[in-house]
């Protein structure tokens, strides 16, 4: 298998995966004052106001699930590591579903991510060097790198969060010890595009075409100072909008399509943050380091 972007890699696992569609536009808006069923908390307000929140909280431990789903049967990418939520710059650890990317079967191979609101570097992939890094221009990714380096970015998936409309409470619970507000509704991408700031706009840009509609369901859990704990996007496209593979390109090689054309495609993608204010220093790589070359078919 040739090398491509990480939800390319396991597009032959989602070829055998009929995935299911997307959920509707069915939220209500009911931000209102707090009542017994709804306990006083950061408001629905604080869902498109979430992105300010992380700036100010500076920094956090992450991790990331991207699944593919439909009935029993499930693809899932897994991710952990730091962000420097201030900088919009982060680390992550993302572990292959088995068999991807050029590994043995049954072993999940680890590539190690560095996102930055221009760029995602890629380290240990398929055909290239285990020194080097393959570095992607986020912007020319037709999703905008939302699903398509196998995790969404926490300050990329709370700047969604500004075109959030039809914003409903759902409760309020406990997610890792802490209380949190449970909300959900549904983002308008180009809305989102429009309030984001100029380093985010670019990418929510290119998501307005990567995806099927303008509009992508979520659920968001903020804590008591409105910082996101957890947030899934479910997001939906087409394999003949993006030349049959799940993301639509391939920038870092030439890789055949492996997804059938004209499939529908459903990916749900969770990040979650916690530990906030903890160090993250994210070491960016020499020009040296990053690979010029032809990626070598796996």
């Amino acid at each position: 298998m040739s090398s491509s972007v990480l939800v390319a890699a396991v597009s032959t696992a989602l070829a055998a995966v009929a995935l299911t569609g997307c959920s509707g536009d069915g939220a209500v808006a009911t931000d209102g004052p707090p009542t017994a069923a709804r306990p006083s908390g950061p408001g629905g307000a604080a869902v498109v106001r979430a992105a300010e929140a992380l700036t100010r909280a500076g920094s956090a431990r992450v991790r990331t699930a991207m699944e593919m789903a439909s009935g029993g049967t499930r693809v899932t990418i897994e991710g952990s590591g730091l962000f420097d939520l201030s900088r919009a710059t982060g680390r992550l650890r993302v572990t292959l579903p088995p068999g991807a990317d050029g590994a043995r079967p049954g072993e999940r191979r680890p590539v190690t991510e560095l996102i930055t609101p221009d760029a995602l570097y890629m380290k240990n992939r398929a055909g290239v060097p285990a020194d080097k890094w393959v570095r992607v221009a986020t912007a020319g990714l037709p999703d905008g790198n939302l699903v398509t380096g196998g995790a969404t970015d926490p300050v990329t998936a709370a700047q969604l969060l500004r075109g959030a409309r039809r914003i409903a409470f759902e409760g309020a619970t406990e997610l890792d010890g802490e209380r949190v507000w449970h909300y959900s509704g549904v983002v308008d991408i180009e809305r989102a595009a429009d309030a984001a700031p100029p380093r985010a706009r670019h990418r929510l840009r290119a998501a307005q075409k990567g995806f099927s509609g303008r509009t992508v369901p979520f659920d968001a859990y903020l804590d008591a100072q409105g910082r996101l704990r957890k947030v899934q996007h479910r997001f939906s496209f087409t394999t003949e909008a993006t030349g049959g593979d799940p993301v639509g390109a391939d920038p870092t090689g030439s890789a055949e399509s492996s997804v059938p054309p004209d499939m529908d495609l459903t990916v749900s993608s969770t990040t979650r943050l916690g530990d906030f204010g903890v160090e993250a220093r994210i070491a960016m790589p020499e020009a040296g380091d990053i690979w010029a070359g032809k990626i070598a078919a796996g």
